[in-house]
């Protein structure tokens, strides 16, 4: 209860000195980025994120899978409601980084990882490079690169966040999602 007293201390304090009821529902700098849930990799945080610049998504191991892709379906809509629809200018950020609890998962629990992440046990889940962040974020960036439902001219980046240094390093470069047919 004691933390949740500061919580809410927080709060209060963040509503009297820093709330800003002109932010936009979409990020200033048309920019998704999906991240794991471990507290140490807060995109916020390792990017130097001012608030409203990014939207941010995250989940264990910060990967593509089912869940994510409804998300996604769910912020297209929102962003054109919105005004703007996800494309041309945006930027999706996959971050993985080292160090990630979920590679436990793979081999402590791997009908649990292989449900979370759509797949089946075996083979499949081998080839999601779950315990390589640096093969894992390339995989996932050409999991989005492959569904047809993201717009051709939306850029996408694959970053690794080194867990011990501080550091992220670029694994896949800035590119269109996919080149544009003529």
């Amino acid at each position: 209860m004691e933390f949740i007293a500061s919580l809410i201390q927080r709060n209060a304090e963040f509503a009297a000195t820093t709330f800003s009821a002109d932010m936009k529902i979409l990020p200033s700098r048309r920019t998704l980025i999906l991240g794991c849930v471990d507290p140490r990799v807060d995109p916020m945080d390792v990017l130097k994120l001012a608030p409203g610049e990014a939207a941010i998504i995250r989940n264990v191991g910060g990967r593509v899978n089912p869940a994510l892709l409804e998300t996604m379906s769910i912020l297209r809509t929102v962003s054109k409601v919105g005004g703007e629809a996800i494309g041309a200018g945006w930027n999706f950020v996959v971050l993985h980084h080292t160090k990630c609890g979920i590679a436990g998962c793979y081999h402590h629990a791997p009908a649990l990882l292989a449900r979370h992440m759509g797949v089946a046990q075996g083979e499949a889940l081998d080839a999601l490079a779950i315990t390589d962040p640096y093969a894992s974020v390339a995989v996932d960036v050409a999991a989005l690169k492959a569904n047809p439902d993201f717009a051709d001219d939306l850029q996408i980046t694959g970053m690794v966040y080194d867990v011990d240094t501080g550091l992220v390093q670029t694994v896949v470069p800035t590119a269109p999602i996919r080149t544009p047919t003529a």
